[in-house]
């Protein structure tokens, strides 16, 4: 009865659906609502509380958990539900001194900046909108493409520069006596592809990364030499999310989630290495469906993560 019910709700759905478009088109809000829809089911396995499973899997141990650009404080951006932030030991890295003054009441907060070599650079700060500062200068003949307005084009203005320390990823946690790190996030305005060549031999288990299809940003690597060297670390891409509004029918900038390579054999070695981390960091960003699929190839069995559904997908 129950599977009956299911293919009467699909088949009504496939009939009001199109009218409900027509409508929506009438009333130019086709784009909201889909924009909505689509950013609800985005957030559809954050109505679990994993909570009790992370407990199980971690046994008290942290999620090391590096965060470069921490403007704001450690997962800043609601990316996963904060309910989860206990579970992370935090390594925030603010190049500009003032912000990182903000974070001082944390075990590790670094006042520098990554770069893929020790090396000094010019940042360049934006304060009208410090999240925006970059180590690469603003350009606006992308402007248009980000649904920048002309009358907003002052919050983008390079107000001063100042020169800062950099060092690689790998010297830094080298330097605080981390030998593992568990996530990665690289926010950093175009400098992303520099900060990961200077990983040196750490291999999370997930990276989650800013990437610019359209930079507002002079000189940025192009996106696909991002992705392209983290697939040469053996890391595959298995979600994005778009950031801010946009011209165009791609998003201009995204938020990218990586994992390592399960389909060959050292990538699956790697997440077998912790695979309690892996799996809690999964359950956490509510990648359900893709996390069950590598359990199954990785021949690990459990019940009852076997048994959760992954709503993303209704």
């Amino acid at each position: 009865m129950k599977n009956k019910i299911y293919k009467f709700q699909r088949s009504l759905a496939k009939i009001l659906l199109p009218i409900l478009f027509k409508v929506l088109i009438k009333l130019k809000l086709n784009r909201r609502v889909i924009n909505f829809l689509h950013e609800e089911s985005y957030k559809s396995n954050s109505k679990y509380d994993f909570t009790y499973l992370l407990k199980r899997f971690l046994e008290n141990k942290k999620i090391m958990a590096m965060d470069v650009g921490a403007q704001g404080g450690f997962n800043s951006d609601n990316f996963f539900p904060k309910k989860y932030n206990p579970f992370f030991e935090e390594i925030l890295i603010e190049p500009i001194e003032s912000e990182a003054n903000k974070l001082k009441n944390k075990k590790y907060v670094i006042n520098k900046g990554l770069w893929s070599s020790k090396t000094k650079k010019k940042l360049f700060i934006l304060d009208n909108r410090l999240g925006s500062s970059s180590m690469y200068e603003p350009d606006k003949i992308n402007f248009d493409l980000h649904n920048i307005k002309e009358k907003n084009y002052n919050d983008y203005k390079v107000t001063r520069s100042i020169e800062v320390e950099c060092d690689t990823l790998s010297n830094q946690l080298t330097q605080i006596n981390i030998n593992n790190l568990d996530y990665l996030k690289i926010d950093t305005q175009g400098a992303e592809l520099e900060i990961l060549k200077g990983l040196g031999h750490y291999r999370p288990q997930l990276i989650k990364i800013e990437a610019h299809f359209f930079s507002m940003y002079k000189n940025v690597p192009s996106w696909h030499q991002l992705i392209n060297h983290l697939y040469e670390l053996n890391y595959v891409l298995i979600d994005w999310k778009g950031i801010g509004s946009h011209n165009t029918r791609i998003p201009v900038e995204t938020d990218m989630i990586f994992i390592p390579n399960f389909n060959n054999n050292k990538g699956r070695e790697l997440i077998k290495s912790n695979v309690e981390k892996f799996i809690s960091l999964m359950l956490i960003f509510g990648q359900l469906k893709l996390l069950q699929i590598i359990l199954n190839r990785l021949k690990i069995k459990n019940e009852e993560l076997e048994a959760i559904e992954d709503k993303y997908f209704y």
